[in-house]
């Protein structure tokens, strides 16, 4: 069994798209989902399959949450290792030891390299961004929510549905992630 992580896009935020936890976690446990659990509301799921592949682990995901709530989201997900490794190559930890301030947009795909060369990414400084790989690692001095570099800007611009979670979320889930 590998352990994996599932970051769910719009759930429970500003009282759209309601989801119980404990509702989610009882949908999503079944022969291919093993061991569900959840971190707080805005949908983090653990799990262990046997099902070796993202994609197919997402569409999982998806066609339940769809056939049960009806809702269209977007889910993402992660192996253990690859949660892990963000503690290891964010580039802006060096930056900021208030986790308020550094950030990581999980994306779905990779994006293309044409898509990445067209933003221009001075223009939204003090604000500042690393693509690397399905994985954006933010730098946002001053509050996320006034940044231009949120989600439906990097859905916009590089045609990849995404998901972010604060810095504290992130070292949670990796804390989660790293019990055995």
């Amino acid at each position: 069994m590998i352990k994996y992580i599932a970051i769910l896009r719009g759930i429970n935020v500003g009282g759209r798209n309601k989801i119980l936890m404990a509702d989610l976690r009882a949908l999503l446990s079944s022969k291919n989902l093993k061991n569900v659990n959840t971190y707080i509301q805005t949908g983090n799921i653990f799990f262990e399959s046997s099902i070796g592949s993202n994609e197919e682990l997402e569409g999982i995901i998806k066609e339940k949450i769809d056939s049960h709530y009806h809702y269209d989201i977007p889910v993402i997900v992660r192996k253990k290792s690859e949660i892990l490794a963000l503690k290891e190559i964010h580039p802006f930890l060096s930056k900021s030891e208030d986790p308020k301030k550094l950030h990581v947009t999980f994306l779905k795909t990779v994006p293309d390299k044409a898509s990445i060369a067209k933003i221009e990414f001075n223009k939204y400084l003090p604000d500042e961004c690393f693509i690397e790989g399905s994985h954006i690692f933010l730098f946002i001095p001053n509050r996320y929510g006034d940044t231009k570099l949120s989600n439906a800007f990097f859905e916009k611009k590089l045609n990849v549905k995404a998901s972010t979670r604060n810095w504290k979320t992130v070292n949670t889930l990796i804390t989660l992630m790293s019990k055995d």
